[in-house]
């Protein structure tokens, strides 16, 4: 299939020393980048922009935040989407595929083997230590994402409208998450076109700033940002080819095993997710949570809380973690540990194989998608929501860790899940403070806060 990037031409300024990467060069730079890509988007597209920008030179800064606002305009994890893109414009379709799959392979395979650890030694007291100190690691670490993403993205009146609005809905009002994101993204789009200040786009979206595509000095000249009809049609030929990939498994799922079999629930549940996540996995989790919890019965809410922790502590896109509720989810309808493993394999595929559709049907057109300004506010707003979103994540998270029994009040549309006080877990609540502590104040890393929570929770759950 024709690349849709070419070497840069003769003469183009760069590093006397540089070469046009090989495929299989770039295989091994890619699986360095994934082994690395620990602690979340923010931290896994510092790692990528620390090797392919500054080290490799493969592109420069102004092509890589472009690729990126592309990236954030769709579903899903953009870390993910990022690595895929850029291994589009060096290598065609396979450099995207090996991107983008080496990029995940490490999270698949970790919390697959901890998926199995949890169900078949998750009582042993030194693993629920390590779990029961994970919880509060991953709440400070949530607070923490709320306070970045929310300064970020609240920087007009309107914004925080649509914020405090989201937040109301999905905690008071328990409104669907893609329900929530579908009416802040008309609010944006009308504000825009209405001419509204406060809905002008760009908050939380990163830079708007012109198409300047190529640097310099980097290996990705400007002959790699146009895209001739055979990248096009390349393109349009995967992007269908990833569709067929990921539908047709759901819909033979559906037909053949009927509503209510786990693989079906699965298959659907997870490929809904896999279209409305925007904001990412933080921002999904209080959504999957209601389901998966309490819909499905698939886990607990104590569990949710662990595969969590699994995801934080383990290379990878952070939504891997619905990789640990389709596994829990099979686990608990068969008991059957192969079948568990084929539930989480499949709610793996169901998540990223649109990840790949959407990048091979957009990438020769982000340009047009960047112009359209209605589209940009329409994000801005969806970016909005998902701070309230996350903030009833955290909530949400916090009433589960720090008390052992909750209540649910109602009246009319309302309905509150509310903790009772007196079931308040003084180890948890003493433990998640000094976790804050750790993120908020000391400025601790993730590495040092989620490894001094585990010991400490193992000491705490020996000690009691």
């Amino acid at each position: 299939m024709t690349s849709p990037a070419t070497p840069p031409a003769k003469g183009a300024p760069q590093d006397p020393r540089a070469t046009w990467p090989t495929l299989g060069e770039a295989t091994r730079v890619w699986a360095r980048v994934a082994a690395l890509s620990f602690g979340g988007p923010a931290g896994q597209m510092a790692v990528m922009h620390r090797i392919v920008v500054e080290e490799k030179r493969w592109i420069g800064d102004a092509r890589f935040l472009h690729a990126l606002n592309f990236c954030m305009l769709l579903p899903g994890p953009e870390a993910q989407q990022l690595a895929t893109y850029i291994g589009w414009l060096m290598h065609g379709t396979r450099g995207a595929v090996i991107a983008g799959g080496l990029f995940i392979l490490p999270g698949v395979l970790a919390i697959l083997g901890l998926s199995w650890i949890y169900v078949l030694w998750g009582d042993v007291p030194l693993v629920e230590g390590v779990f029961f100190g994970l919880k509060a690691a991953v709440l400070a670490i949530v607070v923490q994402a709320l306070l970045r993403i929310s300064s970020r993205a609240l920087k007009t009146r309107a914004m925080r409208g649509i914020a405090v609005l989201s937040f109301v809905g999905i905690f008071a009002l328990q409104m669907p998450f893609p329900l929530i994101v579908a009416l802040a993204a008309l609010a944006g789009y009308l504000g825009a076109r209405a001419g509204l200040t406060g809905f002008a786009p760009g908050g939380g979206q990163g830079a708007q700033g012109g198409p300047h595509l190529a640097d310099a000095d980097s290996l990705l000249g400007d002959e790699a940002a146009t895209q001739d009809a055979a990248g096009r049609r390349g393109a349009l030929v995967a992007g269908l080819a990833a569709l067929v990939l990921w539908l047709a498994p759901v819909a033979a799922l559906v037909l053949l095993a009927g509503p209510g079999n786990v693989f079906a629930d699965i298959a659907l549940f997870f490929s809904k997710m896999a279209v409305v996540t925007f904001g990412g996995a933080y921002a999904v989790l209080a959504y999957v949570g209601q389901e998966a919890v309490g819909t499905y019965g698939w886990l607990s809410a104590g569990q949710m809380l662990d595969g969590l922790g699994m995801a934080e502590t383990t290379p990878g896109p952070l939504i891997m973690v619905l990789q640990f509720v389709g596994f829990l989810g099979a686990w608990s309808a068969s008991g059957d540990i192969w079948i568990a493993t084929l539930g989480a394999l499949l709610t793996t595929w169901v998540t990223f194989a649109p990840c790949f559709a959407w990048i091979f049907l957009g990438a020769p057109w982000m340009e047009r998608l960047r112009a359209n300004h209605g589209l940009s506010a329409a994000l801005t707003a969806v970016t909005a929501a998902v701070v309230g979103v996350i903030l009833n994540l955290a909530l949400w998270f916090a009433i589960h860790v720090i008390f052992t029994q909750v209540t649910t009040w109602a009246a009319g549309p309302v309905a509150l899940e509310l903790p009772r006080p007196a079931s308040v877990d003084w180890a948890a609540l003493a433990l998640t403070l000094l976790a804050l502590v750790a993120v908020l104040r000391l400025k601790l890393g993730m590495a040092a806060v989620l490894g001094g929570a585990a010991l400490a929770g193992v000491v705490l759950t020996l000690l009691v």
